[in-house]
Order: C-alpha cells, then sequence, then structure tokens
C-alpha cells in the first residue's frame, strides 16, 4: 500500500502551505481585477424572459385602480402581475416582521415601491410595458419624522400590527424601542465639574456596492424553481420566498451567484421574488436586472440619525455620566430596524467604563425608503455622537483627546452598561497610542521646489480649484466598539459539509457552505482552514447553495467566526475519521498509532514530534470521508426591554483612527491627507485579507464623513438623488494612504482567537475625519457628511 513503515520526519519543505496566518491568494481575485469573473448580472439561459419592476412615484398614496390591459396587449410581452395575482395567502415578507408586501396593496408607503412586475422578451419591451401601466394614486400625507410620526393625529403606516415589538412601543409608529438604565445618571451628574451636551445628525447612507441587483429563476419540472441569485443570505431568502410562492422550501432551491459587493444592502429581498413569480406563472427562465436608478429604490439603506448626548466628568478627567436618545429613521418597513436599534443602545457609550448612564433608542417608520443593515449596524451613528462628546469633554477640561480618551478607556473585565462583562482583550488604550504614534504625513505634499503645485493632492483635486491659499491642516482621533455576530438571544449558527478523498492521486478536501462570499475572503479563508487542519494542499469550495446547511448571513462580522467555525469544527471530525480508518489500516505497523497525538501535514499522518506514519493516499484508499456539521458560538439573551440588561452580544471588537485633513476653509473643500488605523483582530487568519478590509471599512466610513448621503425632499419624501452622478463615493483619488497596524490579542472563546474584522473600521474613521475638520476650521460641525456649505457658513 505504499505505508511508511521506516519512521521518517516531515522536512519543512513538505509542510502544507496556504494554511492560516499565511497571505494567500484570492480564487476570484484575477478575474475580478480582470473583468472574466462571472457577476449574476451576467448570467443568461436560452430562451428566458427579462422581468421589470413598476414602481410608485408617490412616497405615500392610496392606489385607486391598476389597469394592465395596454401593457398586456404590448408585442413581446409574456405577463402582468400586481398584488391580486399572488399566488398564495402569504404575501409579505420581512426579516424580523413581515411586513413588507411582494407588490404594494391598497397603499404605496415609500417612494419606489414595487407596485407590478412585468415579463418581456426584451428588457426594452418589458420597461416600455410597465410604463403603460396605468395606475390611479390618491396622495396621503407623509410622515418624514419622529414628530409627524407620533403626533396624535398621525397616520399609522401599519396599523394592526402585533408583532413582538409591538407591545413595548408608546405608539404603533415606532419599530422598536430600547432603553438601557444602569446606575444613576441625574445623580452620578451631581458629582461632575463639567457636562457637555450636543444634538449630533447622520445623513442616509447607501451601501453603494457596484453590481447591481439581479439574479435569474428557472422553473423546473417539479413545479418548483431554481433560484441563481446575488444575495447575503440564501436561506433567510429561502424561508421569505417559499411561502409566497406556495411552495414547500425543497422545492425552492438556491444557488448564490457572483455578487459585487453587498455591506448590508442584500440581506432584505430585493428581485428574488418577483423573478420566481414570473418563472412560474410563464414557465420561462426570468433574468431581472436593476439599473443604477431602481437599486436605489431596491435595497435597504444606513438609519439616519438624531442623536442627543449629556457626558459628564470631574476636573481630574473621569467621565462620571451618560444620557443619550437614540432616534432612527427606519423608514416605511421594518426590516433590521429592531436589532439596529438594540447595536445603537446597547453600544452608544462606546469603549469607555462609564456605570452611570441613561439611554434610550428607538427606530421610527416614516414613508421615507425603508433602512436596515450597513456595515457597522447602529454602531457607526453612535460613534459620531460619543467621540464627538469625547473632544468637546477633553477641550472643556484642557487636556489631549487622546489622553482623556485612554484614562476612560475600557479594557478586559470592564461591564457594559447592558451588565455583560467584557471577557476577551479590549486593548482600547493601546490601540489609541499605536495609531498617535504612527509617523506624521510630510506638510503640504502638494508643493514642488519650483514647480507648480500639484492639484490632486490639494482640497478640489482635479477641479483646480485652489492651489493652497487658505488651506489649513487639522488632525483627528476617534476609537469604536463593535459587537461581532448576530446578538440578543438568535441562534447564530453555521453549517459546514466538508469531505475528503482522493482524486487524482492525491488528497482533496472538498469544503460545502453557504457562506455568501460577497467579497470579504471567506472562500480564502475557508481553504486555509482545510488545508490546517486537514494538510492536504488541494482544496476545492464548492458553489454556495441551499442543499447544504444554512450558513447564517455574510454580515455582523460574523462569518470567518462562525463558518470558520463551522468548517473547523467539520475538519476536526472528518481528521478524527481518517485517523481511525488509518489505526484500523496500520496500527499494527507503529505504536505511535495508538499512544501518539496525531496529524494530518503535508498530505500525511505524522505524530506531533514530525514523524511521519503513514501517507493519506494510503490511507483514504477505496474510502472517502464526509460529513456535515452545524457549530454555534456561545448563546447570548435578549436584552430586557426595560432595563436593557443582559449578555446580548457574543464578542467586540476595536479600532482606532487617527485623521489628517486638509481644509481649503474659504471654498469648504476638504481632503483627507491620511486616515492611520490600528485595530485588534485576535488572529489574522489571512494578514493581506485583514488588512485590505480595514482599509475598505475606513474608506466607507470617509465617505459618510465628507461626501456619502441620499437627500430625500423633507415635504414630499421623495429621493432626489438615485444615481452615481448625483450621490458621490470616495473613488481613488478621495481615497487617502490608510496605514494599518493590527494588534493580534487572541480572544480564547473564538476559533483560532480571531475577532470579526469588517465592520470595527467603519465606526472610527468618520468621527476621526470631523474631527480633524474642526480641528482645522475651529467649527463644531455636528452633521455628517459635512458639506462645503457647513464649512463657509453659506
Amino acid at each position: 500500500m505504499g505505508v511508511t513503515r521506516t519512521p521518517t520526519h516531515l522536512t519543512q519543505g513538505s509542510r502544507t502551505r496556504g494554511v492560516i496566518g499565511e497571505s494567500t491568494l484570492r480564487p476570484d481575485g484575477t478575474l475580478k481585477v480582470t473583468g472574466e469573473f462571472a457577476y449574476s448580472s451576467d448570467l443568461w439561459h436560452e430562451d428566458m424572459l427579462w422581468g421589470f419592476t413598476l414602481r410608485s412615484p408617490h412616497a405615500h398614496a392610496e392606489i385607486v385602480s391598476i389597469d394592465i390591459s395596454e401593457a398586456l396587449a404590448q408585442a413581446g410581452v409574456h405577463t402582468v402581475l400586481s398584488y391580486d395575482d399572488l399566488p398564495a395567502a402569504t404575501k409579505n415578507y420581512g426579516l424580523e416582521i413581515q411586513d413588507t408586501p411582494v407588490l404594494a396593496h391598497g397603499r404605496v408607503r415609500h417612494h419606489g415601491e414595487p407596485v407590478a412586475i412585468v415579463a418581456a422578451d426584451h428588457p426594452e419591451t418589458a420597461r416600455r410595458a410597465a410604463a403603460k401601466i396605468k395606475v390611479e394614486y390618491a396622495e396621503l400625507p407623509v410622515v418624514t419624522d419622529e414628530a409627524s410620526a407620533t403626533a396624535p393625529d398621525a397616520p399609522l403606516l401599519h396599523p394592526g400590527r402585533n408583532d413582538h415589538h409591538a407591545r413595548h412601543v408608546p405608539h404603533p409608529n415606532i419599530v422598536h424601542r430600547q432603553p438601557i438604565v444602569r446606575g444613576n445618571a441625574a445623580e452620578a451628574a451631581e458629582r461632575a465639574d463639567v457636562i457637555v451636551r450636543g444634538e449630533y445628525e447622520v445623513g442616509m447612507q447607501d451601501q453603494a456596492f457596484l453590481g447591481p441587483e439581479s439574479g435569474l429563476a428557472v422553473p423546473a419540472e417539479d413545479g418548483g424553481v431554481d433560484l441563481y441569485v446575488a444575495t447575503q443570505w440564501l436561506h433567510s431568502d429561502l424561508r421569505q420566498i417559499a411561502p409566497v410562492l406556495g411552495l414547500p422550501e425543497e422545492k425552492v432551491r438556491m444557488t448564490l451567484s457572483g455578487v459585487g459587493g453587498a455591506f448590508g444592502g442584500r440581506e432584505d429581498l430585493s428581485m428574488q421574488i418577483h423573478a420566481c413569480l414570473l418563472a412560474l406563472r410563464t414557465g420561462k427562465p426570468v433574468k431581472i436586472v436593476y439599473n443604477r436608478f431602481e437599486s436605489f429604490f431596491g435595497h435597504v439603506h444606513r438609519h439616519p440619525a438624531k442623536l442627543w448626548y449629556e457626558h459628564g466628568a470631574t476636573r481630574d478627567g473621569k467621565i462620571t455620566h451618560m444620557r443619550c436618545r437614540i432616534v432612527l429613521d427606519g423608514g416605511a418597513y421594518a426590516s433590521a430596524s429592531p436589532a439596529v436599534v438594540g447595536n445603537a443602545s446597547s453600544l452608544s457609550v462606546g469603549p469607555y467604563v462609564i456605570d452611570d448612564v441613561d439611554i434610550e433608542a428607538i427606530a421610527l417608520y416614516t414613508n421615507n425608503p425603508p433602512c436596515g443593515a450597513m456595515r457597522g449596524f447602529g454602531a457607526v451613528q453612535a460613534c459620531f455622537a460619543y467621540e464627538a462628546q469625547m473632544d468637546r469633554l477633553a477641550a472643556e477640561l484642557g487636556m489631549d483627546p487622546v489622553e482623556f480618551r485612554q484614562l476612560n478607556a475600557m479594557s478586559q473585565g470592564t461591564i457594559m452598561p447592558t451588565g455583560q462583562p467584557v471577557d476577551s482583550p479590549a486593548p482600547v488604550a493601546e490601540l489609541l497610542r499605536r495609531v498617535k504614534a504612527m509617523p506624521m504625513p510630510p506638510e503640504k505634499q502638494w508643493e514642488s521646489a519650483g514647480e507648480t503645485a500639484d492639484v490632486r493632492a490639494l482640497p478640489g483635486g482635479l477641479s483646480n480649484t485652489t492651489h493652497g491659499e487658505g488651506v489649513v491642516r487639522g488632525v483627528g482621533y476617534a476609537v469604536g466598539i463593535k459587537n461581532v455576530g448576530f446578538s440578543e438571544g438568535f441562534d447564530d449558527y453555521s453549517t459546514a459539509r466538508v469531505r475528503l478523498e482522493v482524486a487524482g492521486g492525491e488528497p482533496v478536501a472538498v469544503v460545502h457552505t453557504a457562506m455568501a462570499e460577497v467579497g470579504q475572503g471567506g472562500v480564502t479563508v475557508h481553504a486555509q482552514i482545510a488545508r490546517t487542519e486537514l494538510g492536504v494542499t488541494q482544496v476545492t469550495i464548492h458553489p454556495a447553495d441551499t442543499r447544504v446547511g444554512s450558513a447564517g448571513s455574510t454580515s455582523a462580522s460574523r462569518q470567518t467566526y462562525v463558518t470558520g467555525g463551522a468548517v473547523r469544527n467539520t475538519c476536526e471530525a472528518v481528521r478524527g475519521k481518517v485517523l481511525e480508518i488509518g489505526r484500523r489500516k496500520f496500527g499494527t505497523y507503529h505504536p505511535a498509532w495508538a499512544t501518539a497525538e496525531l496529524l494530518l501535514e503535508g498530505g500525511k499522518v505524522v505524530t506531533d514530534g514530525g514523524e511521519v506514519l503513514a501517507n493519506l493516499v494510503d490511507v483514504l484508499e477505496g474510502e472517502a470521508v464526509d460529513i456535515e456539521l452545524e457549530w454555534r458560538h456561545r448563546p447570548t439573551e435578549a436584552f430586557d426591554l426595560h432595563t436593557g440588561q443582559g449578555r446580548g452580544h457574543v464578542q467586540y471588537s476595536f479600532a482606532a483612527h487617527r485623521a489628517v485633513v486638509e481644509v481649503d476653509t474659504e471654498l469648504g473643500l476638504v481632503k483627507v491627507i491620511e486616515l492611520a488605523c490600528a485595530q485588534d483582530v485576535g488572529k489574522a487568519l489571512n494578514p493581506l485579507s485583514v488588512v485590505g478590509q480595514i482599509q475598505g471599512g475606513t474608506t466607507q466610513g470617509l465617505g459618510l464623513a465628507v461626501m456619502e448621503e441620499i437627500l430625500v425632499d423633507p415635504k414630499t419624501s421623495k429621493v432626489r438623488n438615485p444615481s452615481f452622478t448625483d450621490y458621490l463615493i470616495p473613488t481613488i483619488l478621495d481615497t487617502p494612504v490608510i496605514p494599518v497596524d493590527v494588534l493580534e490579542l487572541a480572544d480564547e472563546h473564538a476559533p483560532y482567537g480571531l475577532r470579526g474584522v469588517g465592520e470595527a473600521p467603519t465606526l472610527s474613521s468618520t468621527p476621526a475625519v470631523v474631527a480633524a475638520i474642526r480641528a482645522a476650521t475651529g467649527l463644531a460641525l455636528h452633521r455628517v457628511p459635512v458639506r462645503p456649505e457647513h464649512i463657509t457658513g453659506t
């Protein structure tokens, strides 16, 4: 059989490569940068039809009548569907609260809400047919903010709601409310030598992923449907889709297609049900691809927020108390608003030790665009406010803003305002020290001796609006805290199937999960974990689909932790089975089979001392090991709805930023010169990918600070800028140098000691940039994004 009977030792060169801790290349990386990667919008099927959605031009209106006859009569149109054509009794869906109609019924509640869908033989035919659908509307008063949502005569956007949250809110137009009370904030305020109060506002940010919503639904012979789609959570989609189609879940088969970014915007359904409905009605494959205009209406956004904060401190710089109220605009439907409220409230103190707090966070139903998950998930809004407060307290006390933060920084063992102890490293002070110690960028980088200034390095860039006149530099700091994984008692688990077999004369592992690869690098990490645990070089990542158990959502910085944990757990079980086979086959050849700690390394079975016992090919000859297992992290619990107490989070992550900006104070233009970051990642499974995630999150925070906002008309609740012409995101010319200092302090409760990475840098980058602009201009700046008129006062 070729088994090694004479003891040999594994050499350094024969050890498995591409394991955890190494910067292995992404399998999809080259394809993406060369334009060869197949995204969901590239899907094609012979004889397929194209779907299109008719959307409401009003934010709040009664639907008086719908006439589809002219659209149906157009050549090339195969079907037109409205609410009355839906096949099942279930006609609503939703992540937590099923309040979102598949197609509007009775009334529309936001600008761009789907009213009818069309399938035709050409996308332009479908679009023109949709334009021929005649809908008579009777406009209704719009609910735009807290005052109009909770007024005595406010129209109820969801009358008769009976979800769990409805029993704990003071008004039906409040989606969810979470207070947190610990200690006695009023009494503690009396001990304060200084008190600062501030009102802050965060605009509505869009995920702005480059790949629009898209997918292909193919009707099947068994009466079911196969859906190929770009999403963040296949099984959540399945749970919502099947009841609307009137089908059992096993007849709705879902496969992940290439995803062009997500950042929370694909957690909710968009075109999934519509494509399936059209495919089942016509008996033909139906493809839907949103254009950019549609995409702005087809997914949720970051909750805009208003935040009221009060902090007190003693003369020696210790924070005495904190009171705050956070109002999040959830828009027309609930989406993830209840969970966002939970995050905003429980993380509203920031990474600081404050024993006495009085916190309230709510989310509203309004006629504004629906809001839900976006990178940072409630913690972004809170971080902007509490970090502004930290700078104001430091200024009042005449202290250095970094030293003030370090003095009040939490550490391992700190009790959160929810009563939960922080039971893993919390190096907040150290991260601040590290980011402050990074070398500063040189002054006036745009100046060249004897040459014309490089306008690309100036505020305004290639618009050539300034050559350095009135440009002032500012430096600002911020630090944030973000939870990792799903919280508040959610059963947060993942499933992995791993098969180890011999193929082509060598051992090969196949890893199958339903994890949505949206750019975070899970396909790389899962292969690294399999190589580490099974000692094989060849690892195949099976396409993600619903033929394996749920992997949960690619969100909450959870996939490396939870699905990575599931892959590791399953690989350990596979390894155990392989060793069992080896002992059965070869145990009589060497006593180490029974007495030593055995590992799989370099395609061989070895002792922990490196002695080779057998080749994996020989062990697996004629056999394969195939195991599917679920894995869960430690349980969490719901926050008490009156006091907010409870062990609601499984893990926390921390990042600190230093922003260096240059501001043309006359024109109100800002150039971010550098955004340095220090972050604790627990363990960098793929160091290059970790740095990329930190830089990406930092850039999204920069966008919120100075340019990104969906503008909604305050009188009509209509979106005014649904395009990349008017909704601006940072380009390569806007993105500064982002040096990263990665700290690895292992969390003993997590697989490999890792800590979720992707969201934390999105928190602190925004307030750091704004703090730097304040330092340059001397302005208070209580709102993001900061616009030129906020700086110039015009």
